[in-house]
């Protein structure tokens, strides 16, 4: 058994994520590797679960949180949901 690094729970189906900078992190749940490892929106600060957008380098859950960032690249973001390519 493994201990979860976020919850100390020591439990018999923990697993492992391998980060690509060489890190190995041990989770008993994905909540709590998605708190430990997903990045948080730069705008309104919620965990980004989805692909998120970056512009100059920042992430962001969404392209509105983009746009309102200030950035003059998110000005230039749209999110794509519900939009059928053409």
């Amino acid at each position: 058994m493994a201990t979860c690094e976020v919850c100390g729970n020591d439990y018999w189906m923990t697993f492992e994520v391998h980060t690509t900078g060489g890190g190995v992190h041990t989770f008993d749940s994905f909540e709590c590797a998605a708190q430990r490892l997903a990045p948080l929106c730069e705008h309104c600060g919620c965990r980004i679960l989805g692909h998120g957008v970056e512009a100059s380098g920042r992430f962001f859950c969404c392209a509105h949180c983009a746009r309102n960032s200030g950035l003059a690249m998110g000005m230039e973001l749209r999110d794509t949901v519900g939009a059928h390519p053409g």
